[in-house]
């Protein structure tokens, strides 16, 4: 395996951005270097060819060119010029190339070595070319009498070497900026490597695709909805277990405001649509930091439904073992009356019970034709008995047909009863719960009434209230979801002779 396989991500960038700003910094300074070098050039043929110019103007010059020896008189003359001006040699020769002077007195005499006519012609010469000194920038420029004609040329120059020296001396002007372009480049890219390093934590590419890949099967197989938001609260991901149980587009009220809220939740019961899910939100830290909250959710609509149905049916278990207990004892007193010769008393007795229990149940399943209805309200009177409270089924209840699901109608009429039956619970008798179902006018009317302390509308249907202590408080929450799915309405009142009245009304769609 290559070396570089394993390297991070940060690592990786932090070679590649050294090698970028390197290349850019060479490229630039060499860029700087060539410009300097045609500057140094150029300002050397300018230098040059300024003196050349003024030399071949000199009266002085113009005249000893004309005299006997020449050279007597502007050797001198060149030599402080060139020492002056800090030129490599100036040449004064005839039209035929022979030298007047030189910076080397024994090539005086000799031939000039370099090209001349473009200045015999009168025009100025400007090249470089290797003489007796070596290579070096040099021009040409003719001497002229008081008629015009040209007798004599200049040649002023500075050899390479000299140019090269000059520039090697800005070295430092270009090589410090340089050093300090690369040293500014190097730290900032150390410390985008480092923060990088961090958020990426030390992985390197083939570690972040599979644990992306790893995630992403992780987050479209989960079976619990999960939700997370940011540190601003603002949501970043729902998986599909997710929209499928809070459905597309904004998040239902109660589910936005636990994400809001930031709070820890553990197996916290929320309505979402007509769906009951058990919520559980933690924040997410990183270094110590907060950087958002993670919900998971789960579908508990199904397990609450059984639950309740257990629930009913733990109750009417108890509630007929109670009565199997209380038929008995009263089985072996009608026995043990006939026993005694009291036989009329016994059938009195025995006729009685009969009678109350029968009277009940005519009167439920006469008034519901609901057997689903009818059973539950059966079933609570059974357990409103055990209890010590009396369950009394309104005469006028009238219901001939199911115009609604079972289901909406049990959630309905049983959670009532069983916050009513709660809320009598512990008071001073007489205990008593009054149900009313009615099938009138297009609408089914539930109405349940208690003697017990009482509630007020504002709090009845809020999540979370309940006048159990260990309560969930999703009993009369579960009613309003019902009410609110058929466009009903729901109204909480005080009883005649105290206590609370819950009234339902829900429309009947033909």
């Amino acid at each position: 395996m290559p070396m570089t396989q394993g390297w991070s991500i940060a690592r990786r960038l932090f070679i590649l951005q050294v090698l970028v700003v390197t290349a850019l910094v060479a490229i630039g300074t060499t860029g700087a270097v060539l410009l300097a070098r045609d500057d140094a050039e150029q300002a050397a043929i300018d230098q040059v060819k300024g003196i050349a110019q003024a030399v071949a103007h000199n009266p002085m010059v113009i005249a000893a060119v004309r005299g006997a020896d020449p050279s007597q008189v502007l050797q001198p003359y060149t030599e402080d010029v060139r020492k002056a001006t800090g030129t490599d040699f100036i040449v004064v020769m005839a039209t035929d190339r022979t030298r007047f002077t030189h910076t080397r007195p024994e090539l005086i005499g000799q031939k000039f070595i370099g090209t001349i006519r473009g200045a015999l012609d009168g025009g100025t010469v400007i090249e470089t070319s290797v003489g007796t000194l070596g290579e070096s920038v040099r021009t040409v420029v003719p001497v002229r009498d008081a008629a015009g004609a040209v007798i004599a040329l200049v040649s002023v120059g500075i050899t390479t070497e000299a140019i090269n020296q000059k520039l090697l001396s800005r070295t430092p002007a270009v090589a410090i900026p340089t050093a300090l372009a690369l040293l500014l480049a190097a730290a900032g890219s150390w410390l985008l490597s480092r923060r990088l390093r961090r958020q990426t934590h030390g992985l390197g590419p083939a570690e972040m695709t599979r644990m992306y890949e790893y995630h992403d099967a992780v987050l479209h197989s989960v079976r619990e909805g999960l939700v997370v938001a940011d540190r601003s609260g603002t949501v970043t991901l729902v998986n599909d277990e997710g929209r499928r149980l809070l459905g597309e587009g904004e998040l239902p009220p109660e589910i936005s405001a636990l994400v809001a809220s930031r709070t820890a939740v553990e197996d916290e019961p929320v309505l979402a649509g007509d769906r009951i899910l058990v919520a559980n939100q933690r924040e997410i830290r990183s270094e110590g930091q907060r950087i958002g909250t993670v919900l998971t959710l789960r579908d508990h609509t199904e397990l609450r439904a059984l639950t309740g149905e257990l629930d009913s049916v733990r109750g009417l278990t108890e509630a007929l073992r109670a009565q199997a207990h209380e038929a008995a004892n009263r089985l072996h007193t009608v026995l043990t009356m006939v026993e005694l010769g009291r036989t009329e008393e016994a059938v009195r007795l025995a006729t009685a019970e009969l009678e109350v229990a029968q009277q009940l149940t005519d009167q439920v399943v006469g008034a519901l034709s609901e057997p689903a209805l009818a059973a539950l309200l059966l079933g609570k009177s059974a357990q409103a008995a055990e209890r010590g409270v009396q369950l009394i089924v309104d005469d006028t209840s009238r219901l001939d047909s199911a115009p609604l699901p079972s289901r909406d109608l049990l959630t309905v009429v049983g959670n009532l009863v069983d916050n009513a039956l709660e809320a009598v619970a512990g008071t001073e008798p007489p205990r008593e719960v009054t149900v009313l179902v009615v099938d009138a006018d297009g609408e089914i009317l539930v109405r349940v009434g208690d003697t017990g302390p009482g509630l007020s509308s504002e709090e009845a249907f809020r999540r979370g209230w309940s006048t159990k202590a260990e309560g969930r408080g999703l009993g009369l929450a579960l009613v309003k979801q019902v009410v609110d799915r058929h466009g009903g309405s729901i109204g909480v009142a005080a009883g005649p002779g105290g206590g609370a009245v819950i009234t339902v009304r829900l429309p009947v769609r033909p």
